[in-house]
């Protein structure tokens, strides 16, 4: 009978430990955002929010506190913790509260650059007519993986005294101490809580600290304003100088992603950190999956909201899907870049048995001494892999015995993350000694294959497929990559670069530009790789280009708004190759339009003298958030004051953006525009339009005469459908005043159309008024 009562007990300890396990195990990390920060003081704020989290923990102050991750108190409101779904939902229903969403992963978007733009010097990076040394007054914060600060690209050698205004920190960790950071590298701090409640801690390979393990963060802090350094290359390639866009600027360093990506929670906390310490930038080189949600419920959304309504711009990469409709980070308040191409190539050289040779992009060291067989690797498929199956390369999808000592063609599935460095493996793992790999998507990428290879096209495939197939003994030889100067076209679109219409707001075009993002040599973690610089593709790449430009003009113009920068930056790119001729995309070579480059690409000579620019400011945003479905009720939670809708929109469109998107016109539209003149003080501009296909544009007043500096005239853009025509068409609107051109994409929809596949319709254009 006891030993009954005792199992009873024991049985009902197991019940009551289990229930209290499950809701242990059933407990995630949520974002509660708050909207703007209020007046009260952030250790009342700390109490506050220990006081909401009580209320769903029974009262109790101690599970309050153990649940709580972060307190966001300095340039927004809100806090993460650890919730159930049913204390989320409690949280989510009481006052002051904006959202509440799951802490989602981001991933990171993953020189000569400078030369192909025309910035010109090694270290003050000189745009002629201006002088940019205002430059180490500027201070740009990287979201990302943190920083090598020994690398010669962050010396803080000839540099002033940190900047006054400077209330960052620089936070000691592993391998980290408070003298890591110097003149250059002013503040670095790392954030984690996030992760560490996602994932396995003890899996990480990464310093708990701000230093960079990765290698991710150094390349794009380096990108955009990296000290000059001589003689530099990746393993012989690409040898020259690098530096970055703005050499004299400080960095201040927020690391948030580590190896597995970057957390909502610990972006946050970054982006809140930031807009205390006092910088004036923020590159983000990270972004969420497609199709993106709700702005108040995507952690970049919100923190480039509030960093730019306390004037900091911030830049972000627009994702590397590359699909039509894919783009991300698609806020009006934030610039979102593309990637492109430069002049500069890296190749190896396939030679077959007839002495036909192609050319293939690699960074592969290796290179043949002699020619030997190729076939295609589905010839050489194992077990119970099907030659389909091993034509891509899988892992123990090869024939050793039959593998052995040839060069295979392999494959990679269209739209596939599959590892092309690992296809490499796999060849070489089965005796192979060369690989051909055909992709064409990312043929353009360069990768450091482990044998001697190359990316060709599906063209360039076909033929040398066909030259295995009708030849007895089929040869070939591959040589080791080489840098090549000077190929063209450039730039072109990179394939990966994803593309618009911008799927949460189609009136907002995104992205806003492009810069080079193909095969960037910059500065890198030792740990990953014992290199001091090595070479990326991605839009992190194209992201920190336009970060050091957005730099330069900040210091020639401090006063400027994110959105004046933002707006010089876009009216002034030009849709034109080096050739004068349309940027083109790749693969296949396609006439770009501004879903692929947004305004165009960067020109980097005409962003400090835009002649007008188109601003924005809060009252503007709130006014956009208006007119997408915001009542006055839910902006208020967001900006925590008395702002109303009396002054929205009639729809999106009519945000004072420096593109123009209309994507479902019935009949006729307008919209109305207002810039600024930045130029000279008495000056004259005149409307020049290339209209969309199908559709007139006409402007009123076709003149804008100012008459003094920072004078803002407004005026009107009236669309009418003249030929409905399937899809998008582009067209540009071009204010034009004696060599001054400014310029906005046209972006128009007319409505009701067929279902079907997306068509896009460029009109032809004045290339006098595109450069």
């Amino acid at each position: 009978m006891a030993s009954m009562r005792w199992c009873c007990i024991f049985c009902l300890f197991l019940a009551v430990f289990g229930a209290r396990v499950g809701i242990c195990f059933s407990s995630k990390v949520y974002v509660v955002y708050m909207g703007s920060k209020s007046g009260d003081d952030p250790d009342d704020v700390l109490s506050q929010n220990h006081l909401m989290l009580a209320s769903v923990h029974g009262g109790s102050i101690e599970q309050a506190q153990a649940s709580h991750l972060y307190s966001y108190r300095h340039g927004f409101r809100g806090f993460a913790a650890k919730l159930t779904d049913e204390q989320a939902s409690q949280i989510a229903q009481m006052p002051g509260v904006v959202s509440v969403f799951p802490n989602l992963k981001r991933k990171l978007h993953t020189t000569r650059s400078w030369d192909f733009m025309g910035l010109l010097g090694e270290e003050t990076m000189e745009i002629p007519g201006h002088s940019t040394k205002n430059q180490v007054n500027v201070i740009i914060g990287f979201i990302d993986t943190g920083i090598w600060p020994e690398s010669p690209s962050f010396s803080d050698a000839n540099m002033p005294p940190v900047p006054a205004i400077w209330r960052g920190e620089c936070e000691p960790g592993e391998a980290f101490n408070a003298s890591s950071c110097n003149r250059k590298v002013i503040g670095a701090r790392y954030y984690m809580s996030g992760y560490e409640a996602e994932e396995d801690s003890a899996r990480i390979v990464s310093f708990r600290s701000p230093r960079d393990s990765s290698g991710h963060g150094s390349h794009t802090a380096s990108t955009a304003a990296g000290r000059y350094v001589t003689n530099v290359n990746y393993k012989g390639l690409a040898a020259g100088g690098a530096r970055g866009g703005a050499p004299m600027a400080r960095i201040a360093v927020y690391k948030t992603c580590w190896d597995s990506g970057c957390y909502d929670v610990d972006l946050l906390a970054a982006f809140d950190d930031a807009i205390r310490d006092g910088v004036h930038l923020l590159s983000v080189s990270l972004g969420p999956d497609a199709p993106q949600g709700d702005y108040f419920k995507d952690a970049i959304s919100i923190g480039s909201f509030h960093a730019a309504s306390h004037g900091v711009l911030v830049v972000a990469s627009v994702g590397n899907a590359g699909d039509r409709g894919s783009a991300t980070n698609l806020a009006p308040w934030m610039i979102t870049v593309g990637a492109s191409s430069m002049d500069r190539d890296f190749a190896s050289d396939i030679v077959l048995g007839n002495d036909t040779k192609f050319t293939g992009e690699s960074l592969s060291l290796f290179g043949m001494n002699a020619s030997a067989r190729i076939i295609s690797a589905s010839e050489a498929s194992a077990g119970y892999f099907t030659p389909y199956q091993s034509s891509y390369c899988l892992e123990s999808s090869l024939n050793s015995t039959i593998a052995r000592g040839k060069v295979l063609v392999c494959r990679i599935a269209e739209g596939s993350s599959e590892s092309k460095l690992a296809k490499s493996k796999v060849v070489k793992e089965a005796g192979g000694v060369g690989m051909v790999l055909i992709d064409e998507a990312d043929k353009d990428v360069a990768i450091p294959f482990v044998i001697p290879s190359a990316i060709v096209g599906k063209e360039i495939g076909r033929e040398i497929l066909s030259y295995i197939n009708n030849t007895r003994k089929p040869m070939s030889k591959i040589s080791r990559a080489k840098t090549v100067l000077g190929s063209q076209p450039a730039p072109r679109i990179a394939s990966f670069s994803s593309k618009g219409p911008n799927s949460l707001t189609p009136e907002i075009l995104k992205p806003d530009i492009a810069a080079p993002g193909l095969n960037i040599l910059a500065a890198w973690s030792p740990v990953a790789g014992r290199m001091q610089f090595n070479i990326l593709s991605g839009t992190s790449m194209s992201c920190p280009h336009i970060t050091g430009i957005a730099t330069l003009v900040k210091a020639v113009h401090p006063s400027w708004s994110p959105s004046a920068i933002k707006s010089a930056i876009m009216t002034t790119a030009t849709i034109l190759d080096k050739n004068d001729e349309p940027i083109r995309v790749d693969p296949e070579g396609r006439r770009a339009n501004s879903f692929d480059y947004g305004s165009g690409f960067v020109d980097p000579s005409r962003v400090l003298d835009p002649g007008l620019i188109y601003d924005a400011h809060p009252i503007d945003y709130k006014a956009f958030l208006c007119s997408i479905g915001y009542d006055e009720k839910s902006l208020r939670l967001v900006t925590r004051d008395n702002s109303t809708c009396d002054q929205t929109f009639t729809t999106a469109s009519s945000l004072n953006y420096p593109s123009i998107t209309v994507p479902n016109l019935k009949d006729s539209f307008s919209v109305t525009r207002t810039v600024t003149n930045v130029g000279k003080p008495r000056s004259v501009y005149k409307a020049v339009v290339s209209n969309p296909v199908g559709i007139n544009v006409t402007v009123v007043p076709k003149q804008l005469i100012f008459n003094r500096y920072g004078q803002k005239i407004k005026f009107t853009v009236n669309f009418k459908v003249a030929a409905p025509s399937k899809g998008y068409a582009f067209g540009f609107l071009t204010w034009t005043s004696g060599d001054a051109r400014v310029t906005s994409p046209l972006v128009v929809q007319a409505a009701p159309f067929p279902k079907g596949p997306l068509v896009v319709q460029a009109a032809p254009f004045p290339k006098g008024l595109m450069r």
